[in-house]
């Protein structure tokens, strides 16, 4: 049972993610990993929610992979409060560490509006399966040991969810049910 919930969970918040970040056309959030390492997809989550906060065509034109990861996470740090989990220069990499990736975007989940829409989460149920699943249990088998205290950090943020966090996710799960 607690595989199957981590996997909805997993899917509610690509759901979320891929909602957020679909005007966004150099986006597409696919997993949590390699979709991450170019830091556009943090910048998008970030300026979906708050625009006011920079320039998006600056972030996209202007800056490098870890240069615009450097920039998300500070944008987080400073006008959200997340502190900064990741180091730029582990997640720009071909494979960043799907566990620290879920830990950093349960953070802005946390903080920022969660809707999901059933149309958010079929559309993730219909991504391919088969690659994603392969290529993320080949980095979590490298880089699973690197990253212990970080597991145990989004272990502790997901149980200290806010009941309003929780109602939503039970909600969009039961709805899938």
């Amino acid at each position: 049972m607690a595989g199957l919930q981590q996997t909805n969970s997993e899917k509610i918040l690509l759901s979320w993610v891929r909602q957020s970040t679909r005007n966004y056309p150099q986006v597409n959030v696919i997993n949590f990993t390699s979709s991450w390492s170019d830091g556009l997809a943090f910048n998008a989550l970030l300026h979906s929610h708050r625009p006011e906060l920079f320039d998006w065509s600056t972030v996209v034109s202007q800056q490098s992979p870890v240069q615009r990861l450097d920039h998300a996470f500070n944008i987080a740090r400073q006008h959200l409060g997340i502190e900064k989990l990741l180091d730029p220069e582990d997640v720009a990499t071909a494979c960043p560490d799907k566990k620290s990736i879920l830990m950093y975007v349960t953070s802005l989940f946390q903080v920022l509006p969660q809707q999901v829409t059933m149309e958010a989460i079929r559309e993730v149920e219909m991504l391919p399966r088969h690659s994603r699943v392969a290529r993320e249990e080949h980095i979590q088998v490298h880089h699973e040991h690197h990253f212990s205290q970080e597991v145990s950090y989004f272990a502790f943020l997901l149980s200290s969810c806010s009941s309003k966090v929780v109602a939503s996710l039970t909600y969009a799960l039961s709805l899938m049910l």
